[in-house]
């Protein structure tokens, strides 16, 4: 009798160690860097969240980012007065003049020319001629800055590489207004010198 109570237990106990070893074994097979046994599985695996969505951890949902207050004004922001519009543009060219006075021009210029290698020359061409290898290849390239845009006020520059115009998109996100201003300089030096009218009703 004791004999078989033995060979009982003795059979349930190897029983028992051989599910326990299958299951860590089975474990180990659906990932191979699992330990077998993971006490805390949140601390080994947390959930990957995607930026600005939203989310549900035990039911319960929220944004992965809180909206900033309303009214927020992020630093550094300056308030631009003209809006988007025909007649924002040309307000812009008869009133807006480059506030960036602390320098030399050629200083600015200098700097302009830098912003402007890196998100200009590309479609408006090293000259500003519009013959860039992406603007070259447009079905209307830029027009030229000596040319057709030689006249332009540096309020409509301004404006433009704020807001785009034509094919060329918005800036504004890229570029401060300080580094949009620097830009304003050196495309005034493409430009070259403005032509003005002569006036005929002058006396000789």
């Amino acid at each position: 009798m004791k004999k078989h109570y033995k060979t009982i237990k003795f059979t349930f106990a190897t029983a028992l160690t051989g599910l326990l070893l299958a299951g860590l074994t089975a474990c180990g097979k659906k990932d191979s860097n699992s330990p077998g046994v993971e006490f805390m599985p949140d601390m080994y695996r947390s959930p990957s969240l995607e930026y600005y969505s939203t989310h549900t951890i035990d039911g319960d949902t929220a944004d992965n980012a809180m909206l900033p207050v309303k009214g927020t004004v992020a630093r550094g922001f300056i308030p631009y007065a003209y809006e988007n519009t025909p007649q924002g543009y040309e307000a812009a060219g008869l009133n807006l003049k480059n506030p960036l006075t602390s320098k030399s021009r050629e200083e600015y210029e200098k700097e302009g020319e830098v912003i402007y290698g890196k998100f200009c020359i590309h479609c408006h061409g090293a000259t500003g001629a519009g013959d860039g290898k992406v603007g070259g290849k447009l079905p209307g390239p830029p027009p030229a800055y000596n040319g057709a845009l030689k006249n332009l006020p540096e309020g409509k520059i301004f404006h433009s590489i704020t807001y785009g115009k034509g094919s060329m998109g918005s800036h504004a996100s890229q570029l401060t207004q300080e580094e949009r201003w620097k830009l304003v300089y050196f495309v005034q030096k493409l430009q070259g010198p403005k032509e003005t009218a002569t006036d005929s009703t002058a006396t000789k």
